[in-house]
């Protein structure tokens, strides 16, 4: 129980139907959130998968409830924050887990690259806008921002995404630095390889290649027993960063990579 007591609102809890039995990484860390305490509201553009992840918090104990929003909507995410504090009280977690991804260089167009830039960037600074009030009155709070190593990547086969992700690194360091001395923390996560729904699915969707082809060959490309992590594992750092064990860290990048981003040339 190592979130007792604490409220959370973590967006991007949905998730669309998979052809395996891969979890998303918004669901995964709702679930574990959850499982160690914390009442949990579960958004989504989609209301009914957000209703799906509250209904299965509550089958292991928990406590949860779900509300639609759009991380491109102000008013919806406004909303989402307000509705935490006025069911709980309180909102003590911050858990920004939308992305978007998106073409190669030679294909993406003005209109893309802002919707990407909407979405993944934007859509989290919009969430800590309002949540931020809340903490800094409350004088705690932990916002916890779902970036990726392929900030750091010199060879993503996309344009818009790793670039998003590297802004939010560097949004989320100035959170970090501007709301410190209210007892706010900011980090972010960032994953690799990893085997979920949106990672593996949208391949076997773009190029038709079997879900096996795709995961050998993702496997072979990290470091740490050629095996790709999985929504847990980004569940458990998220978990480590919203708990009082990490009370005294902010402004960190945490990196989920199976030592991906420790391998030089």
């Amino acid at each position: 129980m190592r979130l007792d007591g604490k409220t959370a609102v973590i967006f991007g809890t949905g998730q669309a139907p998979t052809s395996g039995d891969i979890i998303g990484n918004g669901r995964a860390t709702a679930l574990t959130f959850g499982r160690e305490g914390a009442k949990v509201l579960c958004v989504d553009r989609h209301l009914a998968s957000a209703e799906e992840t509250a209904r299965l918090i509550e089958a292991k104990g928990g406590t949860a409830s779900a509300i639609a929003a759009d991380v491109t909507d102000e008013e919806a995410v406004k909303a989402a924050i307000a509705a935490c504090r006025a069911q709980w009280g309180r909102l003590g977690i911050l858990h920004n887990n939308v992305g978007l991804g998106d073409a190669p260089m030679d294909t993406v167009t003005a209109e893309a690259f802002g919707k990407i830039m909407e979405v993944n960037l934007f859509g989290c600074v919009l969430a800590c806008r309002h949540a931020l009030p809340i903490m800094r009155e409350q004088g705690s709070g932990s916002i916890i921002n779902v970036s990726s190593a392929s900030a750091y990547w010199t060879s993503h086969p996309t344009t818009a995404y790793p670039a998003s992700k590297a802004a939010m690194i560097t949004f989320t360091r100035q959170v970090a630095m501007q709301n410190a001395d209210r007892g706010v923390r900011a980090n972010a996560i960032l994953p690799g390889l990893m085997n979920t729904p949106m990672a593996v699915d949208r391949r076997i969707e773009l190029t038709g290649r079997s879900r096996e082809d795709i995961e050998v060959e993702r496997h072979a490309k990290v470091p740490l027993s050629n095996r790709m992590g999985d929504a847990w594992d980004v569940a458990n750092a998220a978990l480590f960063l919203a708990s009082e064990e990490a009370r005294f860290v902010s402004g960190i990048e945490l990196p989920v990579d199976g030592a991906s981003m420790a391998r030089v040339g």
